[in-house]
């Protein structure tokens, strides 16, 4: 079995990670698998960089062109939003020629356009697409909040400035309509959020929709001794250390807003935690913060592990989420998390059980939910319960043998 997966990158972002953490999974079931990618960050010889860099930061640019011009020429929202009107050709690529199946992943940003998706459905190949946001099954938001337009056929899209009934949002939604229509789709959602969500859509209907996590490496997420890492990390020993991470920090959909507020309500506290924040601009919320932090500014994530393990909790105020891999790696390093009630994260942090899942959107229930998990719990049991978690629900095998059954099916 030959399986070619496609995504717009390897390794930026956290669907390109999801990505090749399940195609190196299914590499150790000796599956036969390459992926095609817009943006090659690895040195992974299974990898392959489709299009030359002109054509590729062409096709971007173009497309982000389009959205500017169709929104009035406005930047808001400039990348919330894909139409894929453009991108790159694989179907006549050798690699693509060789393969029994293609499995999508996150295609934007001038991967694979709406056409280039109906031409791989016209060759007849078996299609599998894992669904790392919202839209394959919406016109081109990649969340849609409280919008429920995708229900129907999109139109009035909140994030374009036209209020109008046949607008572009409406317009692609049929591109898609036409496009899925050529041939038969596997869809799998990262959640059971995600899931319930895309089946309430036109586009899903006569597809297969189904839900399977993301896959970690349990062996590499593991429990270190904390004591000892904060001795390498120059951490203090003394102080209980609340963990955010995100590629840019400052990033208003991470929650900082409500990070903030909730540290100014621990005040009380502030001679016993430390703030721990990774990624760029970190400092734009240590200085509004009145507890100690420490910013590491942006850190690979292969020495995430020891940060993880470090902390004695995971924040993660994320105002969007499907299933991130940043709790399922604190998780798997027996550090307990706390997030809102939002997309998948209730479905990956059991309520005093690995961690406190606070109301969204709730500063208060926020850090309420940091001083139950560092100071009324017993961090043993959460930690141990974290652990078993991911062991449970996300280790890679796991993961793998669920794809391997829809491959083979």
């Amino acid at each position: 079995m030959n399986v070619l997966m496609v995504c717009t990158s390897d390794m930026n972002g956290g669907a390109a990670i999801a990505a090749s953490r399940l195609m190196h999974a299914l590499q150790k079931t000796d599956t036969n698998i390459k992926m095609l990618v817009r943006d090659k960050r690895s040195d992974d010889f299974n990898v392959i960089q489709v299009g030359s860099n002109q054509s590729n930061k062409w096709n971007f640019y173009w497309e982000r062109g389009i959205i500017f011009l169709k929104n009035k020429l406005s930047k808001k929202h400039l990348f919330d939003v894909s139409i894929a009107n453009t991108g790159a050709s694989i179907t006549k690529l050798p690699e693509f020629q060789q393969a029994d199946i293609i499995h999508l992943h996150w295609i934007n940003q001038g991967m694979l356009s709406v056409k280039e998706i109906s031409n791989i459905l016209k060759t007849g190949k078996k299609v599998i697409w894992t669904m790392h946001d919202m839209w394959a099954f919406t016109g081109i938001c990649h969340h849609a909040g409280k919008c429920s337009h995708y229900e129907q056929s999109c139109g009035y899209c909140p994030y374009m400035n036209t209020n109008s009934e046949k607008d572009i949002s409406h317009t692609v939604f049929e591109h898609k309509r036409n496009a899925y229509s050529k041939g038969k789709i596997t869809f799998v959602a990262c959640s059971q959020w995600l899931k319930s969500l895309a089946d309430k859509s036109p586009l899903t209907k006569g597809q297969t929709v189904v839900s399977i996590p993301n896959p970690i490496d349990t062996q590499y997420y593991s429990s270190v001794d904390k004591k000892t890492l904060r001795q390498k990390l120059h951490l203090p020993i003394d102080k209980k250390i609340v963990l955010f991470a995100a590629v840019k920090a400052s990033d208003k959909r991470k929650g900082v807003d409500y990070l903030i507020e909730a540290g100014k309500k621990l005040e009380a506290y502030k001679s016993q935690i430390l703030f721990l924040i990774v990624g760029n601009e970190g400092e734009q919320i240590a200085k509004q913060l009145d507890i100690s932090s420490l910013c590491t500014g942006f850190v690979n994530p292969k020495q995430m592990h020891d940060l993880y393990n470090a902390s004695d909790v995971f924040l993660t105020p994320s105002l969007q989420e499907n299933l991130p891999n940043t709790i399922m790696e604190s998780l798997a390093c027996g550090t307990p998390c706390v997030g809102f009630n939002i997309g998948g994260i209730p479905e990956m942090i059991d309520h005093k059980k690995n961690g406190y899942v606070a109301e969204y959107k709730d500063a208060e229930d926020l850090s309420k939910g940091i001083l139950w998990t560092l100071f009324e719990s017993d961090s043993n049991v959460l930690s141990s319960n974290a652990r078993k978690k991911a062991i449970a629900e996300y280790e890679e095998g796991k993961i793998a043998k669920q794809y391997l059954d829809i491959y083979e099916q």
